[in-house]
This record gives structure tokens, C-alpha cells and sequence, in this order.
């Protein structure tokens, strides 16, 4: 597999955890249904690869890959994360605010790997997360419902998550086709 393609998977396995841990905060119908969706989603990306044959490693994987650059950019985002949760569940005392913050920095992240791999459409989709997340953000802060939360910082940067694997998917789908075998 190649390091585009695995990044897809792992973009489209992380929406779908998003999706369905946070739709549990939210009423029947939606909160399955919204499962349900995401569960139909991350097979899309699955079967979109699969449709797209055995094309090399396209746009930025090809560049990058999972080298140095990438492996300081997820050890930034580990440290960001593990220093936000301490201080949310600590002094701040709003432990609402561990998901956004989550989330925020999954959308740094993207921009830094769009720098890394010198992908542009990584720092469209880290840039709706980490709005997304700075949104959920004000909201716990605001003391808003944890399905109010959970609906914009978790199933909002899921759906993009798995929106943009989609996209990726068929991008790698047009690139094959273009591409003499």
C-alpha cells in the first residue's frame, strides 16, 4: 500500500471513530443514523481504492511519505494534546473542552503535513478542523450540551475527515486511470 493511500485509510478510519463515538451523544434517529452514515462512508473510501487500482504514491506522500517531517509533526500533536487534556481536566476544570481541543490540534496537524508533504488540500481540510475545534471550544467554555459539543467539534471534523479521504480516493482513481500501465 502505498503512503498516500494509507493515509486515506487512516483519515477515513479516524472520521469514522469520530462519527460514531460522538453521534452517541445525540437523540435517536440521528445519533444512529449518523453512525450508520459514517459506517457507509468509510466503506466508499475503502471501495473507491479499491477501484483505483495500483497507482503509486500520488501528490504529497510521494515527497514526504512517513519520513522525519511527518514524524515531528504527529509528536507535536501528541504533546499538544497530552498538555491540553492535563490542563482541562486540571486547573481549567473543563473537561468538555478535552474533545475540541482534540480536534484543534488534529487540524494543526493537517497544516503542518500540508506543509510537509506539500499538499494544499490537507490545509483546507486541517483548516475546518481546527475551526471546528476552536468552535467547540467556545462552546464548552459557554457551558453549551455535550451534544451541542460533541455535534461540532466531533461529528463536524469527522465528516470532513471522511469527506476528504473520499476525495482523495477518487482523486487517486483519476490519477490511475491517467496513468499508462
Amino acid at each position: 500500500m502505498t503512503p498516500n493511500r494509507l493515509g486515506l485509510v487512516i483519515g477515513a478510519g479516524f472520521g469514522l471513530v469520530y462519527v460514531v463515538v460522538n453521534a452517541g451523544a445525540l437523540a435517536s434517529p440521528i445519533g444512529p443514523a449518523l453512525r450508520v452514515l459514517g459506517v457507509v462512508a468509510f466503506v466508499g473510501v475503502l471501495l473507491a481504492l479499491g477501484r483505483a487500482g495500483r497507482a503509486g504514491p500520488v501528490d504529497g506522500a510521494a515527497g514526504g511519505g512517513f519520513g522525519r517531517g511527518y514524524r515531528l509533526v504527529v509528536a507535536a500533536e501528541v504533546v499538544a494534546v497530552a498538555a491540553g487534556n492535563l490542563l482541562l481536566n486540571g486547573p481549567l476544570d473543563l473537561p468538555q473542552g478535552v474533545l475540541p481541543w482534540i480536534s484543534f490540534v488534529v487540524g494543526v496537524h493537517f497544516l503542518g503535513l500540508a506543509k510537509v508533504w506539500d499538499e494544499p488540500s490537507l490545509a483546507w481540510l486541517g483548516g475546518g478542523i481546527a475551526v471546528l475545534g476552536a468552535l467547540g471550544l467556545g462552546l464548552a467554555t459557554a457551558g453549551a450540551s455535550e451534544a451541542a459539543v460533541a455535534s461540532i467539534a466531533g461529528i463536524g471534523p469527522g465528516a470532513l475527515l471522511l469527506a476528504g479521504s473520499m476525495w482523495g480516493a477518487g482523486h487517486e482513481g483519476r490519477r490511475s486511470r491517467e496513468t499508462p500501465a
